[in-house]
């Protein structure tokens, strides 16, 4: 039986047991994260502090989406 999850790449499941996590950065050089309160966008100077993707794909949507309404942002990986 095959069992896939989103943290184990399929081509190499042995490579890779650890969930990756990305982060939105604006080309300003801040990063994004979302306010508790309200459930906005704001700025954060830290990687640490933005909001966590846990898969590439959630990411890349995401920033599609900010691109769309003309914000200028990147997909960064943290290790």
């Amino acid at each position: 039986m095959h069992f896939w999850a989103p943290e184990i790449d399929p081509a190499h499941p042995m490579d890779c047991t650890q969930p990756e996590r990305y982060v939105l950065r604006r080309l300003s050089g801040s990063y994004l994260a979302i306010a508790a309160e309200d459930g906005s966008l704001m700025d954060v100077d830290n990687p640490s502090q933005a909001y966590l993707f846990h898969t590439h794909e959630a990411a890349l949507r995401a920033a599609s989406e900010l691109i769309k309404l003309g914000a200028a942002v990147d997909v960064l990986k943290v290790e």
